[in-house]
């Protein structure tokens, strides 16, 4: 009988599982809920994005070419044609300012003159100071300075840099005439521009 009933029992306890399990809800496993309009329409952008560009690269400059310090040959001959067209500016006895014949002299292809050498900082010209024969080789030194100041002085008011223009006084030294009266002592009394020796 002992065995009947431990027969009797497996069996229930067998049915009580099966009852158990057959009794357990089955959950649904629920589908996802479908997109809404703004996903889908993000979907297709994200998955067919643009192509990557490459970033858009600056040009790269060339460097300048170096601007020549010194003129070319046709350069020069063209300054030293100016310079030989400049007149020499003539000053009245004892006196170192300007006449307007002087000033009319200075003007002369000065403006040409500045441009071409605006390109050549290191080109520069020489502002010669001379005076007559009368008077001490002292006092003829200081009125020929005075006399390529003046001219320096205008140079450097149309636009030639200062820093390119250097003045030397020849006093009495460097006549261009050797006569002994006021004609030819005007023509000594004057300023003259050359090219400064390189």
């Amino acid at each position: 009988m002992k065995e009947t009933q431990r027969g009797a029992l497996i069996a229930l306890a067998a049915a009580a599982l099966l009852t158990a399990v057959s009794c357990t809800k089955k959950v649904a496993v629920a589908p996802p809920p479908p997109p809404t309009p703004a996903a889908t329409q993000a979907q297709p952008t994200q998955r067919a994005a643009a192509p990557s560009r490459p970033a858009p690269t600056t040009p790269t400059r060339q460097p300048a070419a170096p601007t020549p310090r010194t003129p070319s040959a046709a350069t020069k001959a063209r300054i030293d044609e100016l310079l030989a067209r400049i007149e020499d500016a003539y000053f009245d006895y004892d006196q170192h300012s300007l006449r307007p014949d002087a000033i009319k002299a200075l003007q002369s292809d000065s403006a040409e003159l500045r441009d071409i050498l605006k390109d050549y900082p290191t080109y520069k010209l020489t502002i010669e100071g001379h005076c007559d024969e009368r008077g001490s080789a002292e006092y003829n030194v200081a009125l020929g300075d005075a006399r390529a100041k003046a001219a320096k002085d205008y140079l450097t008011q149309v636009g030639i840099p200062m820093d390119q223009l250097s003045v030397v006084s020849y006093g009495k030294e460097k006549p261009t005439c050797e006569e002994h009266d006021e004609a030819c002592w005007q023509k000594n009394r004057r300023v003259h521009i050359v090219a400064m020796a390189r």
